[in-house]
């Protein structure tokens, strides 16, 4: 390229993603840069791309912008009236959320007008079949003051004048995480302002010069909906924080993160309008994901394989396929099913086969294949419905398992499919993919693609010793690879979390022990032996609370639950048996508030030596297992049966609903312990999983596909998946990561030792303190109970306890810890009250003044993983009632208490009012609940007398809320409560009404929802 800062290597003109980049060496600008000066430069590199600069920067200009650009874009001039008509229903309509304009954007962007002469015409938002037909503009400080406060945005991109990407800058120097934080502040205040165009926005961008990183929409406006409703769920982010915004790259992985460099790859324009219109993905739980860039490789490379190889006559062969390398974890399914989507576009393509594996196949996952097309994962329910689809020309894409297809090839030998130009797309390339199966197919089909998905490829040396020799490896049975992202890649852009490996010594003679075909019975006997087993089992139950972080409180659908959950892999059925039976026995000798819900599944799996340490397990039935283990099996689901109100069983069809149950309970948190042999440790999915114990020798792909089970991102309290093993796998690890990562790997893959985390550690030249560091310094520059005086010495406080903070977190989870905390709990709580006091005060000062505090970033989620609740505060005035309210010392523990906890600081009123309310005849639960409900409905009924509410359908819309625990602010039930106020208001009166019932609803509904009954 020209421009002398930045050189492409190599460029392929069709690629969304550039192959390969090298920043330029030239001198680099040594003169400071302003936010200002940043933007410009921005703004400057766009037109130097060829978009057009329009200054525009109010509503009115937007929209006669937006006219003019879709009368450009669909060669026709609309009538003022029919502009006025359409604008108003289809592009302005008050009662469309987010999710709504999303819908639009990505799926229903041709619009019906109704003409004045009363003809219908179609009119295209976006058009996606030829992308440079679209026109692109860039704008920049464009003003609103018709939301909560004035706000001023920096740049956005419009496409045919709507826009649809969003730039927020900060200067270099200033955590890009305050860019994200700006843009929650502008949903907050103001995106909805007016006529919500802003809400049209897809992608946003945020870069402070140094680094740039982009998320969808619905990641912001998730994560808006969270904060707003933290009262209820405190804090499971799903993919909605900071945590899930991404780096762009290039074809190699290597993150392109400078502005600069960002801007000529990202905003190429074919880029950018490929990603909009062909690389987002609009889900059926309405969130709108926006495709990584090595996602969109994998699927450009397959697209390119079929083109190639149909043209140079290479169908039915190795050839005309290959395989796709991305790590467990780092959307494969997503990847995989995009393709399937585009390549069922292609007009000489007569059929796309999606085969899964029949365990991987679950309700979730059907669903969002359904969403993709209608009916398409119908195949799943039985083989007649799979060969009805592929005699329809309507069905493109079919979704269906390799068992099905397999019986159907057997069955219906010389179908005309099989003459057919065929894509087989198989999500995840399990071993069992590599026998007769997969003969099967290829011998069937004449004119194939073949294309494979995998986190962990079969290699010569992890391949096993049986089977076909043609088939060993994952290259042998899908051809080249084409696209490769490992663990490293993974974790280092922050997708994917490392791993925590303690090992645990039970009984060092037995663990080290080589795990060889030909066993002794002296070694089995001394794993199994009792002694054993119950030093396991109660390592597992003391130290369970502290591995899965059960005093983190967090919201998952519409539920409360504190922390994670596990599985426990063992080596064989009969070490399940005599596991699940050990539980049992120490359970019972538990509290029921310490009793933990275990449950164990296994079934059949044939017999035969494999190199990983995984065998593959029917999911379908139970016939092939002896009857003691059968009958073993029986018991424990009638256990579970009593547990979760159930009625399976080891029947064929009941055993595969309790296959189906069981992975639906681990996904809601619902099972603390499942104990498995070798179902559940490959291609399952659940975020709230982040520890598995392990006793069984594990190497290779079976290993990495096991351990990967922990490390789904989930929020910022969840760093790392925790392996807990029971026999040495040191070695077997390592050879893992370095097969899968590379030699350096580890250092990656696994985290640094207790020692490094509490003492500290040097990382490239440069000292990073530890813990114990970390805590004296705050100790000697703030002591507990002195003011800090003065704005930069609340940030430097604000800095290091944020620090203190995530290296604590990490540390909790070490054994070691425990008793070496230096910070009493008082001293916890105290510096806890400062830093929300400090928070609460620079958030306040963020509203009320243009010039926000961008370079604090304050770490609220993991302050509130120690969160006190009202039963803990409860307690406290017992004791205060039991002393007869003589005892101060337990007045000042609970206003510390009251004052360390972000969610009860808004019912400290509440809570002093009702202390001095009880007598020596109270009874406190009671007395306190019928309080609460006193002062609800007196306070509801004050905001309804203040605003001029409709009373009753203010009450049932308060009840409603409380139903669902969270305040609707968009449809129709919200509108029917305000008073009379015209929607046509100059002034925006009617606007700013709303949001001032909407926020005093709010701060009534986190007052009262977790303390009462609606």
């Amino acid at each position: 390229m020209s421009n002398n800062n930045y050189n492409l290597v190599v460029q392929n003109t069709e690629s969304t993603v550039v192959a390969e980049y090298s920043p330029h060496n030239g001198k680099r600008p040594e003169t400071y840069q302003s936010e200002a000066d940043l933007e410009n430069a921005f703004i400057k590199q766009l037109k130097s791309q060829a978009y057009e600069y329009v200054n525009i920067n109010c509503e009115d200009d937007l929209i006669k912008n937006l006219r003019k650009q879709l009368e450009k874009l669909n060669d026709f001039k609309f009538s003022d009236n029919e502009w006025d008509q359409f604008f108003k229903t289809e592009l302005a309509n008050k009662n469309q959320s987010i999710a709504e304009k999303t819908k639009t954007i990505q799926e229903d962007y041709i619009k019906i007008l109704n003409l004045d002469s009363g003809n219908t015409k179609n009119i295209y938002l976006l058009k996606k079949d030829n992308i440079h037909s679209n026109f692109l503009q860039v704008i920049n400080q464009y003003a609103t003051d018709e939301g909560k406060y004035k706000n001023r945005y920096d740049v956005t991109v419009l496409v045919n004048g709507l826009p649809l990407v969003h730039i927020e800058l900060k200067k270099r120097g200033v955590a890009i995480k305050e860019a994200f934080n700006q843009i929650n502040r502008y949903q907050r205040d103001s995106f909805w302002a007016g006529n919500g165009l802003y809400e049209y926005i897809q992608i946003f961008v945020i870069s402070n010069g140094t680094h740039t990183k982009y998320y969808s929409n619905t990641t912001r406006s998730e994560h808006l909906k969270e904060a707003k409703n933290e009262t209820k769920k405190n804090g499971k982010r799903t993919s909605n924080s900071f945590e899930f915004t991404s780096w762009w790259a290039d074809s190699k992985n290597k993150p392109i993160t400078d502005l600069v460099d960002f801007t000529k790859t990202f905003f190429a324009k074919h880029t950018i309008l490929n990603i909009l219109t062909k690389y987002c993905v609009f889900t059926t739980d309405k969130q709108l994901l926006v495709m990584r860039p090595y996602q969109i490789v994998a699927t450009e490379k397959i697209l390119n394989k079929i083109e190639v190889s149909t043209n140079y006559k290479q169908l039915g062969t190795v050839k005309a396929g290959g395989y796709i390398w991305h790590t467990t974890g780092s959307g494969k399914t997503l990847t995989s099913f995009k393709t399937a989507q585009l390549v069922s576009k292609l007009p000489f393509i007569d059929k796309v086969l999606f085969v899964v594996d029949r365990k991987d196949l679950d309700y979730q996952t059907m669903k969002e294949y359904d969403k993709f097309e209608k009916g398409a994962a119908n195949s799943n329910t039985s083989t007649a419905i799979l060969k009805k689809q592929l005699e329809d020309k309507n069905s493109k894409i079919i979704i269906t398992t390799i068992q099905k297809l397999d019986r159907f090839i057997k069955r219906n030998k010389g179908h005309t499919i099989f003459d057919g130009h065929v894509v087989l797309i198989f999500d995840e390339c399990h071993r069992s993919q590599f026998g007769d199966m997969h003969l099967g197919i290829t011998k069937a089909f004449n004119k194939y693609h073949l294309f494979g998905f995998t986190g962990t490829p079969i290699f010569a040396v992890n391949s096993s010793s049986g089977g076909r020799v043609d088939l060993k490896t994952t290259e042998q049975a899908f051809g080249d690879k084409l696209h490769t992202y490992t663990i490293v890649d993974a974790i280092a852009d922050k997708n994917v979390l490392p791993f925590k490996v303690d090992y645990i010594s039970t009984l060092k003679e037995a663990e080290n022990i080589e795990d060889k075909k030909v066993s002794t019975i002296d070694r089995e006997a001394a794993l199994s032996a009792p002694v054993r087993l119950n030093n396991i089992v109660k390592y597992i139950l003391e130290h369970f609370d502290q591995k899965t972080k059960r005093n983190v409180s967090y919201k998952l659908k519409e539920r409360r639950l504190r922390g994670f959950n596990s599985i426990f892999a063992v080596s064989s059925i009969d070490m399940a048996k005599k596991y699940y039976t050990e539980f049992k026995e120490q359970l019972n000798d538990l509290p029921s508030d310490k009793k933990l819900k275990v449950a164990t599944i296994y079934s059949f799996g044939a017999n035969e030596e494999e190199i990983d340490g995984i065998i593959d397990e029917n999911s379908e039935e139970t016939s092939g297992l002896d009857a003691s283990s059968r009958d073993f099996l029986e018991n424990a689901i009638k256990d579970y049966n009593k547990m979760f109100g159930t009625s399976y069983d080891t029947s064929s069809d009941k055993f595969q609903n309790y296959y189906k149950d069981v992975s639906e309970r681990v996904k809601n948190r619902e099972i603390d312990i499942l104990i498995v042999v070798n179902m559940f440790l490959t291609g399952f999915d659940a975020t709230t999983l982040n520890t598995l114990f392990v006793d069984k020798n594990l190497r290779l792909h079976g290993l990495l596909q096991a351990y990967s089970r922990t490390n789904r991102i989930l929020n910022s309290i969840k760093t790392f998946g925790n392996i807990v093993c029971f026999r040495n796998l040191e070695k077997a690890t390592n050879e893992s990561i370095s097969l899968f990562g590379d030699k350096e790997a580890c250092g990656i893959v696994l985290l640094k030792t207790y020692q490094e985390y509490y003492n500290g550690y040097e990382k490239d030249g440069k000292e990073i303190k530890g813990y114990k560091s970390l805590v004296e310094e705050l100790q000697d520059k703030f002591s507990i109970g002195e003011r800090i005086l003065g704005e930069q010495n609340q940030k430097d406080f604000i800095k290091l306890y944020g620090s203190i903070l995530r290296v604590k977190n990490i540390l909790n989870t070490f054994d070691e810890f425990i008793g070496n905390e230096i910070l009493s709990e008082r001293d916890v709580q105290d510096y806890h009250s400062l830093y929300i006091d400090l928070y609460n005060e620079f958030r306040k000062n963020d509203t009320e003044k243009e010039n926000i505090n961008d370079d604090i970033v304050f770490e609220m989620e993991l302050i509130k993983q120690i969160e006190i609740n009202i039963d803990y505060i409860l307690k406290l005035i017992k004791k205060y009632h039991e002393k007869n309210t003589k005892d101060k010392e337990i007045l000042l523990d609970i206003n510390k208490a009251i004052d360390s906890s972000v969610e009860l600081r808004n019912k400290k009123d509440l809570i002093h009012q009702f202390i001095e309310s009880i007598n020596k005849n109270s009874n406190l639960d009671e007395d306190w609940q019928k309080f609460v409900e006193k002062k609800k409905i007196e306070e509801l009924e004050k905001i309804i007398n203040e605003e001029n509410l409709n009373h009753d359908e203010t009450c049932k819309f308060i009840k409603n809320s409380f139903r669902d625990g969270n305040i609707q602010t968009t449809g129709t039930a919200i509108t029917k409560i305000f008073p009379p106020v015209s929607r046509f208001s100059k002034t925006g009166e009617r606007t700013k009404k709303r949001e001032i019932i909407i926020e005093k609803l709010t701060r009534f509904f986190e007052r009262f929802f977790d303390i009462s009954k609606f």
